[in-house]
């Protein structure tokens, strides 16, 4: 016998401006189930998600929470009916300790409003030990790396007695021991009944973490499995409504001249030393490692925002040193940052705006900007690289995750890099876009451009790299060709050794 829906969302529509995100779509959910949600990046999920915890309301349909109709729901109200959600990325308070933060929303006051600091605190450490966290509950927000603050947003929500907990991407900068730590946290929820709606778009993962998958695809919920019934293959198909070529569209590409010469280059701030390392003229080399490397330090350290104090950059065979981000784009680097939330994007401007903000020199005149030349500008590059945008007036923040990282990605594009510099480029976005990046990566090799590509993703880092550094403790300790990397190898030199280790999956 079926159990009755703990949730049940049924021809829920909602429209913005005229563009309508959802489209009669429905879902449910049960205790004790982990649903997953899967759609490309425009689907509808955030949309839905977004209802489901009363941040808009529908337009049409209805909402029903352990047979009880939900009417204007509202944030705090979802949250008292125990409806939280843990977003991709993470909303923690900068200025204040991690044990505050968790408070935040789930902690009861005390008399006359007083705290327990000290209990506020043991709670902190208790909630951090069961998702596996070693973070001091007193350490400022504002000092944790991006997988760390995605590990507190979990804390924070196992502390507030969920229902139904949403969990949006909760694996995306997480390293591979954090996320087993995770879904061994999603298997004792679960077996207190608790029901979990998981977006994910590591389509690899959900055959071991979840029991049903609903498509979004255009608003509308196309289909609803088993998860042990349906394919990787399957779910892609239904998702994109086409047949996915490759993911991973990697073409050999002649290399030409070294556009970027590393030699033993070293910067304190950053943590990083003795990185010796050259990237050629179309080719793409990929920079792999676990978190705390030094991937993302040695990327910053050669945009010239942590400036190295000892080494040598060459670039197109000419000593350069790298004092400023300016000075990089003066040399010709580019640099996808990681976050592009806070670091790649200026949320509050548009399209247009955000796709020209490096070359306004080049747009500007005695009288100020040409705005007809940045229009247009900006239209040439959202038509390139396929951004969906009701116009280029529109703000970056009102696009999906998959549109954001390309007009990120525009920005550099239009200062016509001979090094590109991509910081987990993927993070985050289905597996649609994830192929047009992709493919847009081995059109640029194609063009000349040096690539270099960090990624926590085995598979991307195996499917889209001629040649695979791989970095521990600040430095490259082993540099693979492509015909002779493997994903155990890989995982081997990063752990520091040659343990055997489980084969991963890399299609």
């Amino acid at each position: 016998m079926t159990p009755a829906p703990l949730l049940c969302a049924t021809d829920v529509t909602k429209a913005f401006a005229g563009v309508r995100a959802l489209r009669s779509a429905s879902f449910e959910l049960c205790a004790g189930e982990v649903h997953a949600l899967v759609g490309e990046n425009g689907a509808g999920k955030s949309t839905l998600i977004r209802i489901l915890t009363g941040a808009i309301q529908p337009d049409r349909g209805e909402i029903r929470l352990a047979g009880e109709r939900l009417v204007h729901l509202s944030p705090r109200a979802a949250r008292e009916r125990g409806i939280v959600a843990i977003y991709q990325q993470p909303a923690l308070f900068p200025e204040l300790s991690v044990a505050e933060n968790i408070a935040i929303g789930c902690e009861p006051g005390g008399l006359w409003g007083r705290i327990d600091w000290r209990a506020r605190r043991r709670r902190a450490a208790e909630l951090l030990a069961r998702v596996g966290a070693r973070i001091d509950p007193d350490a400022a927000a504002s000092t944790l790396s991006m997988p760390q603050q995605q590990l507190v947003e979990i804390a924070r929500a196992l502390g507030a007695d969920a229902r139904v907990l949403i969990l949006d991407e909760p694996t995306a900068s997480l390293p591979e021991e954090d996320t087993r730590n995770l879904f061994r946290v999603i298997g004792e929820l679960r077996a207190r009944g608790v029901g979990m709606i998981y977006i994910s778009h590591r389509l690899e993962e959900l055959p071991g973490i979840a029991d049903r998958v609903t498509v979004l695809r255009d608003g509308q919920s196309i289909a609803t499995h088993a998860m042990a019934d349906v394919s990787r293959d399957e779910l892609i198909r239904l998702m994109v409504g086409r047949e996915l070529s490759a993911v991973f569209p990697k073409r050999a590409v002649a290399p030409g001249e070294p556009v970027l010469q590393v030699r033993g280059l070293a910067c304190r701030a950053a943590g990083i030393h003795g990185i010796d390392l050259d990237v050629r003229a179309g080719e793409i080399v990929g920079l792999a490692g676990l978190v705390g490397a030094g991937r993302t330090e040695l990327a910053r350290t050669l945009f010239g925002l942590t400036p190295a104090d000892a080494g040598e950059i060459r670039l197109r065979g000419a000593p350069v040193r790298v004092g400023s981000p300016a000075e990089a784009i003066l040399h010709g680097v580019a640099y996808l940052p990681e976050d592009r939330r806070r670091h790649g994007l200026v949320l509050g401007m548009p399209v247009r705006a955000n796709i020209t903000l490096a070359v306004l020199d080049r747009l500007s005149r005695l009288t100020g900007l040409d705005s007809r030349r940045e229009r247009a500008l900006a239209a040439d590059y959202t038509r390139r690289l396929g951004v969906k945008t009701p116009s280029v007036h529109t703000p970056v923040s009102a696009l999906s995750g998959g549109n954001q990282q390309k007009v990120a990605l525009s920005r550099w594009l239009v200062t016509k890099p001979s090094l590109l510099i991509l910081d987990e480029p993927t993070q985050g976005i289905d597996v649609a876009a994830k192929a047009e990046i992709h493919a847009l990566m081995t059109e640029l090799a194609a063009q000349g451009v040096a690539v270099l590509m960090i990624s926590s993703e085995l598979p991307e880092i195996l499917g889209m790299s001629d040649r695979i550094a791989v970095m521990r403790g600040g430095t490259i300790v082993e540099l693979l060709a492509r015909g002779e990397a493997t994903a155990e190898r890989i995982l081997a030199c990063a752990l520091g050794g040659t343990m055997s280790v489980a084969p991963l999956a890399t299609a």
